[in-house]
């Protein structure tokens, strides 16, 4: 097991098993009335940068088994990639009656008198921590884990109790400051994102011309459209494309990329870099669920139905079910078809029609009912041009805000691992 990268020469150097207690056992909480409250976190509820929600409450006979548990004061840290390596951990407070189940995907870690609860998350916000942590975890692919014994053996230069203290007040202080700057640009992005959805919904049901003539769609939410454009459902301008149900053991190595729901990006694109693959014959057989250059790909199910991608890749891969692809007929641009399904009501359709419950769905019937506004061809044109001149100056905001939150993130991390090994010096 690899030591961290500087030990100041007062700090002893021992390994965490013995500042900590790892995974405490749940029967510590076990004479308690079933029905008290705790607090429930998945692992969505843990974020980052530190935060931790703890808003879900219930019963402890109800979570008892099959969760993991821990209380206020306790470090949480994802113990699952690609979780663990982005960072995901948290001290717990706030929790209901100081006691918390969640996800068994978490590691516990309980500090000792030994060791500050504070200092003990920053050590492992760290980048020592994270990096050899993320060399230690074992499994395959997408379910690889650190391991209890990487957290119990790795060796940490371990300063007085004071000094711990002392460290902890200053990232508490300094990583509020880093905090509140990416929370600004975080509101920034989502204000230029609200925008870049309203011009492109209004590029597509009004067009350039504000004083074009307007007529009454019909449709309530739609409301006024240009007097010369035909508002109709999609299905008389578009076809839908749906996946089919390849089968996991029929996966290879190398072979043609399968398009799923998981390489459906929010960014609007679509990654077959960590795809999986299929046989090159497959090629052959399933050539009609093939998904092209240019081709519009959208979820049909689970938490992000309705997310929508452009496929900008020259190789060909095969579409998995529950994805589906959208081609446009001749009376509509495919650019054009594309803003029509980035807009608002198109995303409002598929909440009001997709079928809900634990796993939403929406089938391509339903999709392609939804009603559209379709000028005339030229003008699709036209209308893509400005729109994209807009949407480029907004984008490049967006891009430059992102790349300022990750600098600002960069910074927190090696401050927090300068800190916590000694490199900085903290009065």
């Amino acid at each position: 097991m690899r030591e961290t990268s500087f030990s100041p020469s007062n700090w002893p150097v021992k390994r965490l098993r013995f500042a900590i207690e790892l995974n405490p056992v749940k029967s510590q909480v076990a004479a308690l009335d079933p029905e008290s409250k705790v607090s429930f976190v998945p692992m969505e509820a843990i974020g980052e940068l530190g935060q931790i929600y703890a808003n879900s409450i219930k019963p402890l006979e109800e979570v008892y088994n099959g969760y993991t548990y821990f209380q206020d004061g306790d470090v949480v840290v994802a113990k699952i990639t690609p979780c663990f390596e982005n960072g995901k951990g948290a001290l717990a407070k706030g929790l209901i009656n100081s006691i918390g189940f969640g996800t068994t995907e978490f590691h516990v870690l309980r500090a000792n008198s030994t060791a500050d609860p504070r200092w003990l998350y920053y050590l492992t916000a760290s980048h020592t921590f994270r990096n050899i942590g993320a060399s230690e975890m074992l499994g395959a692919g997408g379910q690889k884990r650190v391991p209890e014994a990487f957290i119990k053996n790795i060796r940490v230069a371990l300063p007085p109790l004071l000094t711990q203290q002392k460290i902890a007040d200053f990232l508490d202080r300094k990583t509020r400051q880093i905090d509140a700057l990416i929370e600004k640009k975080r509101a920034l992005i989502k204000k230029l994102k609200e925008k870049r959805l309203a011009v492109i919904t209004q590029a597509v049901t009004r067009g350039l011309n504000p004083d074009s003539p307007l007529k009454d769609s019909g449709i309530e939410w739609l409301g006024q459209v240009p007097e010369h454009w035909e508002v109709r459902r999609l299905k008389f301008d578009s076809r839908i494309l749906c996946g089919y149900a390849f089968k996991s053991e029929d996966f290879v190595d190398d072979g043609i990329p399968l398009v799923r729901i998981s390489d459906v990006l929010s960014s609007g694109s679509v990654n077959i870099s960590a795809a999986a693959k299929l046989p090159d014959e497959y090629k052959q057989h399933y050539s009609n669920f093939s998904v092209l250059r240019g081709d519009i790909v959208m979820a049909m199910t689970g938490a992000t139905i309705g997310k929508a991608a452009r496929y900008i890749h020259d190789e060909p891969s095969l579409l998995n079910q529950r994805v589906c692809i959208f081609r446009e007929e001749v009376s509509l641009v495919k650019d054009f078809l594309w803003y029509i399904v980035k807009s608002a009501f198109f995303a409002e359709h598929v909440k009001l029609t997709g079928a809900g419950g634990a796993q939403p769905n929406i089938s391509d019937r339903e999709l392609l009912s939804c009603p559209a506004t379709i000028p005339p061809v030229e003008e699709q044109r036209a209308i893509i041009i400005d729109l994209e001149k807009t949407l480029w100056k907004l984008d490049a905001v967006i891009r430059n805000a992102d790349l300022i939150i990750d600098r600002l993130t960069e910074y927190r991390i090696a401050l927090i691992t300068a800190a916590v090994t000694g490199q900085l010096e903290i009065n």
